[in-house]
């Protein structure tokens, strides 16, 4: 299948998960999360979950890495809608949160880190395939801000499904992630 009729159909799949089914889903994925060591990250990316798409609730893992590691640095990404591009800003327990043209939460305002220093990045996708390929959300923000990351960043994705077999069109600029943690599994790319 293409991206565009995966995008689709977990959307609607997503959508159709019943809210206590959704919280049981996530505690899933927090306690197959923590069957992993990142005693080596610093600084993580991650998001907001978008309640109107059934994301599932990242901040979870978040909220574990941050009792896991003292010191922990936690970025959120902010949008630039004129360039495709978006850039990582520090948030603290004062950070105040906006809502962008996608109903995404993003910090007000805050420290922009560089790409480079970034350790792991949690990366929002509707599906991904056996390979690590995911189908996200069709704008790209992700893949460009990877590629000014180093190598080695850890790329996690969070999916109530598992991967598919393949996605039909990958492109050369799309990067795979490294994991894809589901309710039943932890898959390593």
């Amino acid at each position: 299948m293409t991206k565009k009729e995966l995008r689709e159909h977990y959307r609607q799949k997503r959508l159709a998960i019943t809210e206590k089914e959704k919280m049981k889903l996530d505690d899933l994925l927090l306690i197959q999360f923590q069957q992993l060591s990142f005693s080596d990250v610093r600084v993580l990316l991650t998001y907001a979950p978008m309640p109107h798409t059934a994301e599932p609730d990242v901040h979870l893992c978040e909220r574990y890495l941050q009792h896991q590691i003292p010191g922990l640095q936690v970025a959120y990404p902010v949008i630039d809608f004129a360039t495709y591009t978006m850039r990582a800003v520090l948030v603290n327990e004062q950070t105040e949160f906006t809502q962008n043209a996608y109903k995404i939460e993003e910090p007000t305002d805050g420290e922009v880190v560089k790409p480079e220093a970034i350790d792991m990045i949690f990366i929002p996708l509707l599906v991904c395939d056996k390979k690590g390929h995911r189908a996200g959300y069709g704008k790209g923000f992700y893949d460009r801000y990877l590629n000014q990351c180093r190598e080695e960043v850890l790329k996690i994705g969070f999916s109530y499904f598992e991967p598919v077999e393949t996605i039909s069109d990958i492109h050369a600029f799309d990067i795979p992630l490294n994991y894809c943690i589901t309710p039943h599994h932890i898959y390593e790319f």
